[in-house]
């Protein structure tokens, strides 16, 4: 079964990042943006590490030696250009050893009400994930199209051990579209979850385009 962990359930510092992020006065300044969307991922990974398999590695310290457990499985970070790039440094911070890798996955609009979207890939630079922990941090998980389009490509390297999808926003349908793609035991972690869409398929109430806020609007 898909785990879904919605981490606002529970309330803790990340709140304060997650306000900011959401106020639109805060959103004027870009580099506290993105620093608050790595703020949330090195907090997310940190959760999120508690669920990983461990076993005791010998470290040899200047007075003896001990066992401390480590992660069991070697670890992928990947993300969606281009609004992922903070996400995923967050997630680095924490999981340092991790290979990495992206994938350019955008959506455009296919009417002129801008109302219904299409997704495209078209750039992957990826290890491969056989047998690995993949996680895909991506902040906005709305209509899930291109989450679900990031995991068909990445497994096309490799079956992974397991997979965790970590955006800071999803919508209800997104995850629905995600979990049709995921295998059984994948987990699905979120900073929040917002009722749904406007008829633009942005999420309500959200905080806007990741990307645009990060980094400027695009063309």
């Amino acid at each position: 079964m898909i785990q879904v962990i919605n981490i606002s359930e529970s309330t803790s510092i990340m709140n304060q990042y997650m306000a900011e992020l959401r106020d639109k006065k805060y959103q004027q300044n870009r580099l506290l943006f993105r620093n608050n969307i790595k703020r949330v991922g090195e907090m997310m990974a940190f959760e999120l590490s508690k669920t990983f398999e461990y076993k005791p590695k010998t470290v040899t310290t200047p007075l003896g030696t001990l066992d401390i457990p480590l992660p069991k499985d070697d670890i992928v970070v990947a993300t969606v250009l281009r609004a992922g790039l903070p996400f995923h440094e967050g997630f680095l911070q924490v999981f340092d050893k991790a290979e990495n890798a992206f994938v350019s996955a955008y959506r455009m609009y296919t009417n002129r009400e801008h109302t219904e979207v299409g997704i495209h890939t078209e750039y992957m630079a990826s290890p491969s994930v056989k047998g690995k922990t993949l996680i895909i941090a991506d902040p906005m998980l709305a209509t899930g199209g291109s989450m679900a389009a990031a995991i068909e490509a990445l497994i096309k390297t490799g079956k992974p051990k397991k997979i965790y999808i970590a955006c800071v926003i999803a919508t209800p349908e997104g995850i629905d579209v995600v979990k049709q793609v995921l295998p059984d035991n994948a987990e699905i972690w979120c900073a929040a979850i917002d009722p749904g869409m406007n008829e633009h398929k942005y999420i309500v109430p959200g905080f806007g385009d990741a990307g645009d806020l990060c980094y400027g609007e695009k063309l």
